[in-house]
């Protein structure tokens, strides 16, 4: 039997995170050695089973060459192979992830974002429930290295806390999981790097938007997409008044 999308998405993004757990039990001269491997071997991983079970579609993936047969095609998994390339060379880290997201005639409609030290996913394919917010101050994921200025504008204005992590896809999920109330990013991005996590939070009825409240669009011909907001949706109008203040 054929996998629904959202299954699939599941699939490729666990398969792709157990090859990447793999990858890391290796010996490699250094760090850098070790980063390129991942990204390598998932890439084509995910290239391979994507042309096997959707022979249709087209891929758009961090770490390939753009196809311009994707901006004439109907679907196009957006995918990104390693995410958190940096943490994902530090063996103690857990915060890195597997993208895998598909964008049909100009919407995401699926997407799994895999957490694979966690030995979890979370697909498109799940009834997600946002946990219920504790009391306290409202929790922000910020990058571990580079947190964005405008951040700390928000965090001193709310008296809100800082969550640093790496991945972007693990910032996204830790909003979904409940463990923060918002990701705000305004660094640079590109499509790879926000739409399956998109399309799981929107899954599990959370706000996503450009940082000055306009639609995320996907599979544009420059997939440069330089900031997002994720966040529960009674904190949106709030958050989105702020940023506008903030820029």
């Amino acid at each position: 039997m054929t996998p629904s999308d959202h299954d699939l998405a599941g699939a490729l993004a666990r398969e792709a995170g157990e090859l990447l757990i793999q990858v890391r039990s290796r010996d490699f001269a250094d760090a850098s050695a070790l980063k390129a491997a991942g990204d390598a071997e998932a890439h084509r991983f995910l290239v391979d089973r994507i042309g096997a079970t959707r022979p249709g579609d087209a891929v758009l993936s961090e770490e390939g060459a753009d196809d311009p047969v994707r901006l004439v095609s109907d679907r196009v998994w957006i995918v990104d192979p390693l995410d958190g390339t940096r943490e994902f060379s530090e063996l103690d880290r857990a915060d890195w992830a597997v993208h895998v997201a598909l964008w049909e005639r100009g919407e995401l409609v699926a997407g799994a974002v895999a957490l694979p030290a966690e030995h979890t996913v979370l697909s498109t394919a799940d009834a997600h429930e946002v946990p219920a917010r504790p009391d306290g101050p409202l929790r922000l994921a910020v990058s571990r290295s580079r947190p964005p200025a405008l951040v700390s504008g928000l965090a001193a204005q709310w008296g809100a806390e800082l969550v640093p992590m790496g991945s972007a896809g693990v910032k996204a999920m830790s909003v979904v999981r409940g463990a923060t109330d918002a990701y705000v990013h305004a660094g640079g991005q590109y499509e790879w790097d926000s739409a399956a996590p998109v399309a799981v939070a929107r899954s599990a009825g959370l706000h996503a938007s450009r940082l000055d409240g306009s639609p995320l669009r996907y599979n544009r011909p420059d997939p440069y997409l330089p900031d997002l907001l994720i966040c529960r949706p009674e904190l949106a109008d709030q958050l989105l008044a702020a940023l506008a203040l903030e820029a």
